[in-house]
């Protein structure tokens, strides 16, 4: 850590020092990414956005939009929207609704087919029964959609989206009970199959999702048994489109650090598992877990080669040994991971902790990345992507006051920069807005 610094320079800077006053121990990497900047609409609420890069320097962000939109007076809070950037981030095209429908739109999941690098793929839930899924083959100008699940008696969740070539897969629970709907036409029909048949006691949701070369695909899930007791994080995987599934149980969780009704809803500290795979078949996870219920959880890593299928317990088969890849000190809070995967080798990853306090000894939340070109086993140093914005009350010069939803992304587009959005708010339930960054 270097310590003859100006502290007075710049806001990276005074963050910088911020955070050795107070004992801080990772050492940040100069900063290469842009300050953050607010995207979307400049009225209402968004957050929990989603991110995929092409490989003609598109960028596309899909969010849902919390309150009023001028040019769409029948929407529905919330209406999922597109940004579309065609000079790799440099400038966005205004916000676009895409589906205006009588309920609200939840969940926003955005990918580009890896087989081709430029069909798009969007979803969302719909209201609380129905499972969106949209095409696009013109760089967001026109969709085709298609309902990859309906159920009108009972209520679902949290789609997670993945795809390759032909084959689209996008997950939904109901309560302890996960699924995966399966398209092998370019997401015009679809057909579901439970992951977990036995249903272990527990609220069942996805986080992540990928489809490797090989075309298998793996999707990432937790259960949450109750607020109090440990939760089981998962990767399953399909080697035959979906129809069948084994499952490797990761690690074990202790509870996640408890939410007040005021601040968030319950288990949304809890852990999160995001899954990416590269060029050359290997998968990669991370994850946020804890020791002590209700405690602080640290930032893991582990990789899958070869396609292992081995249910062994704690990272069993051809998964590695997890590895703790946050710098911050014990007892930092860290949640909300997520990971982007390139070229062979190629893995970059975030994610938002509290290491940073205010003056009155306050922590605050910041996101913070890191990235490997050797499929994890030497990382970069830590690069702060959060940064100070003015006229934001829920942004000081050292970190934000609460993460605005528990979903964020990362990308790489077609000249290997990196992009970031994510959400900032003064608690779960409002104001709150999303942030990008991109590499310089």
């Amino acid at each position: 850590m270097v310590f003859r610094i100006s502290c007075l320079r710049n806001v990276r800077t005074v963050a910088f020092c911020l955070a050795l006053a107070l004992g801080a121990h990772s050492a940040f990497a100069a900063s290469t990414f842009t300050p953050q900047r607010r995207l979307g609409y400049t009225q209402g609420d968004q957050w929990e956005p989603a991110m995929a890069t092409d490989v003609r320097g598109h960028i596309y962000i899909l969010f849902p939009q919390y309150g009023h939109i001028t040019d769409c007076p029948a929407c529905t809070t919330p209406t999922m929207a597109l940004l579309i950037s065609d000079d790799n981030g440099k400038s966005w095209q205004p916000p676009q609704v895409l589906l205006s429908l009588s309920s609200g739109q939840f969940d926003a999941q955005v990918k580009v087919d890896p087989a081709d690098g430029q069909t798009v793929y969007i979803s969302w839930m719909q209201g609380r029964h129905d499972i969106i899924v949209g095409r696009s083959q013109d760089f967001g100008r026109s969709w085709n959609f298609a309902v990859a699940e309906r159920s009108p008696d009972k209520v679902i969740d949290k789609p997670v989206l993945a795809v390759r070539g032909a084959s689209v897969y996008v997950s939904f629970n109901r309560q302890q009970a996960l699924s995966i709907a399966a398209s092998h036409d370019y997401a015009q029909t679809f057909t579901s199959t439970v992951v977990n048949p036995d249903q272990a006691p527990g609220w069942s949701l996805a986080a992540g999702a990928t489809v490797d070369p090989s075309n298998n695909v793996y999707f990432s899930w937790m259960a949450y048994p109750r607020n109090t007791q440990p939760t089981s994080v998962y990767v399953s995987r399909s080697a035959d489109g979906g129809r069948s599934w084994s499952t490797t149980l990761l690690d074990v969780s202790s509870a996640g650090p408890n939410c007040s009704s005021e601040t968030c809803s319950a288990g949304f500290l809890a852990s999160q598992i995001a899954l990416a795979s590269d060029d050359a078949g290997t998968v990669y996870a991370v994850w946020n877990a804890g020791l002590i219920a209700g405690g602080p959880q640290r930032i893991y890593f582990s990789s899958l080669t070869n396609g292992g299928t081995n249910n062994a317990t704690n990272g069993g088969g051809n998964w590695s040994p997890k590895v703790d890849v946050t710098n911050a000190a014990a007892g930092v809070e860290h949640c909300f991971p997520t990971v982007s995967a390139g070229r062979a080798g190629d893995v970059r990853i975030a994610w938002m902790d509290t290491r940073i306090k205010d003056k009155e000894d306050h922590p605050l939340w910041n996101t913070f990345y890191r990235a490997s070109t050797d499929g994890g086993a030497n990382w970069s140093a830590e690069s702060q992507l959060s940064g100070p914005a003015r006229a934001y009350d829920y942004i000081r010069p050292s970190g934000f006051l609460f993460p605005f939803g528990n979903l964020f992304s990362l990308g790489i587009d077609n000249l290997g920069i990196t992009h970031a959005v994510w959400g900032e708010g003064r608690n779960y339930w409002t104001p709150g807005s999303i942030w990008y960054s991109r590499e310089r």
